[in-house]
């Protein structure tokens, strides 16, 4: 990924870095991006031709290489791809989440692009806390854990499953491995005042430095910033000094279970995402600037580790 043109990157990345959100979702655009330009940056070539076979299966593909130049297709579309599992849920015609549920009996499937159900679901586990003894719930039976163990085990060469559902199981992927490292994607606070939780945040307000009213999660997800093209999250998680992405601790980086990245990111939620002031605040609480000092330095490193891990994941399972 290091022999990308920088003249290249840098015609759109002014472009990129103004724009602005225009959905919550997690990391937005620009934060799975950036996990996924590392990703990639650290695939060998062997494993890298593997994953660019996959990707260009992705009835998206032709769309996301549109006008880009011959030599940064596979990587562009690669980055690009990690946004995939959020743009079904509004911005691809034909996907649903009409009877969509983690219950249901086609929750957990995995069948390819045939599937044209959303599943919102797959993007997180809540694994429940409270500070006042309110009772914890269970998280939904399917969830981020579950798929990304499940579509970790079709994407394997060795499963046996034709490569459209192998190009499907990675895509998620891309974008799964990014959310496993979002702390509110790993927990729900549970109270006196919530108590069936308070969805990672969704149902908890805060306000920012800038004076803007926003949920606590949607707080974490924009931590990298909004909409970005897949020129501008390269060069800002991998070449602009102030803001590409640190090298991760190799011992953490090694841990291949993602039950520990998601017992990791939820009390990295209750420790920094839950700390004061929202731990005892009134909503819409006002962060100060220690709270987000801690919040993008938080997320800084998760974002690191998400990159180093997805790469071992995508090396693992397909060498």
């Amino acid at each position: 990924m290091r022999h990308a043109a920088n003249s290249m990157l840098g015609l759109v990345v002014t472009c990129a870095l103004l724009s602005v959100p225009t959905a919550a979702r997690a990391w937005w655009d620009e934060g799975h991006m950036q996990i996924a330009a590392v990703a990639y940056d650290r695939l060998s070539p062997e494993i890298r031709l593997r994953a660019d076979a996959l990707i260009r299966l992705n009835p998206e593909y032709d769309r996301w290489v549109a006008g880009v130049p011959e030599s940064l297709k596979a990587q562009y579309a690669f980055v690009k791809a990690a946004t995939w599992a959020d743009d079904i849920k509004g911005q691809i015609i034909g996907y649903s989440s009409s009877g969509d549920n983690a219950t249901n009996a086609n929750a957990g499937r995995n069948i390819g692009y045939y599937d044209h159900l959303s599943h919102a679901y797959w993007h997180f586990e809540d694994i429940g806390f409270s500070t006042d003894g309110t009772q914890i719930e269970d998280a939904d039976p399917v969830n981020a854990l579950s798929q990304i163990l499940a579509l970790r085990k079709g994407l394997s060469a060795s499963s046996g499953l034709p490569d459209d559902v192998r190009s499907y199981d990675l895509v998620w992927l891309l974008h799964l491995v990014g959310d496993a490292h979002q702390p509110l994607h790993a927990t729900a606070r549970f109270s006196h005042d919530q108590p069936h939780g308070d969805q990672g945040g969704n149902l908890s307000e805060v306000v920012n430095a800038t004076g803007v009213k926003m949920r606590l999660h949607a707080y974490w997800d924009g931590l990298f910033g909004g909409y970005s093209t897949p020129y501008g999250a390269i060069f800002d998680g991998l070449t602009n000094p102030d803001t590409k992405l640190p090298e991760p601790d190799p011992v953490l980086a090694a841990e291949a279970d993602p039950q520990k990245w998601f017992e990791e990111s939820q009390k990295l939620a209750v420790d920094v995402a839950y700390a004061e002031p929202v731990k005892s605040g009134t909503s819409p609480v006002i962060l100060d600037r220690t709270y987000e000092v801690n919040a993008m330095a938080a997320a800084r490193k998760q974002a690191a580790l998400a990159a180093a891990r997805l790469a071992n994941l995508i090396t693992a399972t397909l060498q």
